[in-house]
């Protein structure tokens, strides 16, 4: 009977997590606009990729975006959410609806073809 209380405390993993009424999750490819100071100066800097993983609690949420960048080398970047720097998240696509995991740390190895292969599982499940 202990164990089983015991498992019920254990938060459950993020999937979903909202910005400024932009609700994004594990796998969608979103745009960030992030604002970007360069001694007097200001510019807005857009960071676009797929959601990785969303980790932390409450006001310690971040979440990290993976893209690829030239010639081919992943970047990735990790972003807290109540960061003021960040202007606005827009989504791309959106992912595999109903996603079975929690960090997508295993498409570092896949392919840009196989990843897209998420997005057409998604179109195929909602027609």
């Amino acid at each position: 009977m202990k164990k089983a209380a015991y498992f019920c405390k254990i938060p459950s993993m993020a999937l979903k997590i909202v910005h400024k009424e932009t609700e994004f999750s594990v796998g969608d490819k979103i745009k960030v606009s992030q604002r970007i100071k360069e001694g007097d100066k200001e510019r807005t800097q857009v960071f676009e990729g797929i959601v990785l993983a969303i980790k932390g609690r409450e006001e310690n949420k971040m979440f990290t975006v993976r893209k690829m960048g030239a010639g081919g080398i992943g970047v990735e970047r990790i972003f807290p959410l109540d960061s003021p720097t960040i202007e606005k998240i827009s989504i791309v696509k959106k992912g595999l609806a109903g996603s079975k995991r929690a960090k997508l740390y295993y498409i570092r190895k896949k392919p840009a073809r196989e990843i897209e292969k998420i997005y057409s599982r998604t179109f195929r499940k909602s027609s």
